[in-house]
């Protein structure tokens, strides 16, 4: 026993060394529980101490109990949001003014610019070749083939479309083609100040046959068009280059461009995802399909003979060429225009610069072609204009009243006219 001991606590006597238990996470960190324990070999499987005396074994540390939130807690959370900006600074919100001021002229002035040149080469080509089916043909397959390389390149994006958006796009490409072809017709009869005092009164047709599908005006908006009616009527008398054809063609273009818009509304509404763009994209190929096969059955066979007599009657053919081909060109850029002037700016400050674009156009083309006007169909022409003018002024104001007047392109499909 003696020898025992010695051997013991003898700092070199050897040990007789027990299996390790495992010792639990939550022991770890008690010192008195970092020594390995020993445990003596088939007697006894409590820890013990060096000297062989039993230890108690120490009770499991528990996980401390979470502290409840203060009673204040969601609005001290608040101190840890990050503060708002400072509001701008006066010189900064004229900054921002005056940019976008210059913006939307540039918008404007590159609009109007486009309408005017599409108009004047329009009429130059329309006068060598009177064959308005084919030429309205070409200036769509222009867009569209414009269109195409579009997205070809990646410059714009390919929409996501299906087959339901293709038989809702039938409709408003019907009547598209159909307001495109009869205005080319009237560009082709009459002179194209009178063209366009003539669509100057498609807001009566819009209230008109916006009532025939549903949808009423307050009696201020009716009033607002007697205007347009009166000029349209002493235009009409007192114009030089009167021509049935050309004031039905006018006025066949304004059904077909209300009637685009109407079934715009009704069908693409839901369709949000594709912009302005892209839809007149679109339009303007499905379109295409349905003019060309008619254009080739009403004036098909007098093609060959019509461009014959176009490039007798002009000194190089470079220059017809060049007018046909700038027509299609401008055609598309301003409708482009416009429709990209429409996403940036509200429908009211659009509708003025619409009615602005006509008298841009009447004044251009009076001045390329040397168009004589009469006082009286002067008058006539700006009675037109104005109650143009007074119908946007009044159909802003019903819409602020019933507080719609946030109304975008992209959530009624609101579309531009021609």
């Amino acid at each position: 026993m003696a020898m025992l001991s010695s051997q013991i606590l003898h700092p070199f006597a050897p040990r007789f060394h027990a299996p390790l238990l495992r010792i639990p996470p939550s022991h770890t960190h008690n010192f008195t529980h970092s020594i390995p324990p020993f445990v003596r070999p088939n007697r006894c499987s409590a820890p013990i101490s060096l000297v062989g005396i039993p230890k108690a074994t120490a009770a499991p540390h528990l996980p401390p109990e979470p502290i409840p939130p203060p009673e204040n807690f969601d609005s001290a959370l608040n101190y840890a949001t990050p503060m708002p900006p400072f509001p701008p600074s006066e010189e900064d919100s004229k900054s921002e003014k005056r940019r976008k001021t210059a913006n939307l002229a540039a918008v404007f002035g590159l609009w109007y610019f486009q309408n005017v040149i599409f108009n004047i080469y329009n009429k130059k080509a329309l006068n060598l070749f009177p064959y308005p089916w084919l030429l309205a043909s070409f200036q769509l397959l222009v867009g569209s083939l414009w269109m195409a390389a579009l997205w070809a390149s990646k410059l714009q994006p390919f929409p996501r479309v299906n087959r339901k958006f293709f038989l809702a796009l039938l409709s408003p490409a019907l009547f598209h083609a159909v307001g495109h072809i009869a205005a080319c017709i009237s560009f082709s009869k009459v002179a194209v100040s009178f063209t366009h005092v003539i669509k100057s009164s498609e807001p009566v047709f819009s209230v008109v046959f916006s009532a025939l599908h549903g949808q009423f005006y307050p009696i201020h908006v009716w009033l607002s068009v007697l205007p347009i009616v009166a000029g349209c009527s002493l235009a009409a008398v007192t114009e030089l280059s009167f021509n049935a054809a050309g004031l039905y063609g006018a006025l066949i273009s304004n059904v077909g461009f209300v009637l685009r818009n109407i079934y715009s509304k009704q069908s693409l509404y839901e369709f949000k995802h594709i912009d302005g763009l892209n839809l007149y994209g679109w339009i303007s190929i499905v379109s295409l399909i349905y003019l060309f096969p008619v254009a080739v059955l009403i004036e098909g066979r007098h093609w060959v003979q019509g461009y014959r007599t176009a490039i007798a009657g002009v000194a190089s053919p470079a220059s017809f060429y060049g007018w046909v081909l700038l027509s299609g060109v401008f055609y598309h850029l301003y409708n482009q225009s416009s429709y990209q002037a429409l996403d940036e700016i509200s429908p009211l400050t659009f509708s003025v610069g619409n009615t602005m674009k006509r008298v841009v156009v009447i004044i251009a083309s009076v001045i390329a072609f040397r168009n004589p006007v009469r006082p009286l169909n002067a008058l006539g022409s700006a009675m037109a204009i104005f109650g143009t003018f007074l119908y946007s002024q009044a159909t802003a104001a019903g819409r602020s009243k019933t507080k719609v007047d946030k109304i975008t392109k992209k959530d009624s499909c609101v579309m531009p006219t021609n």
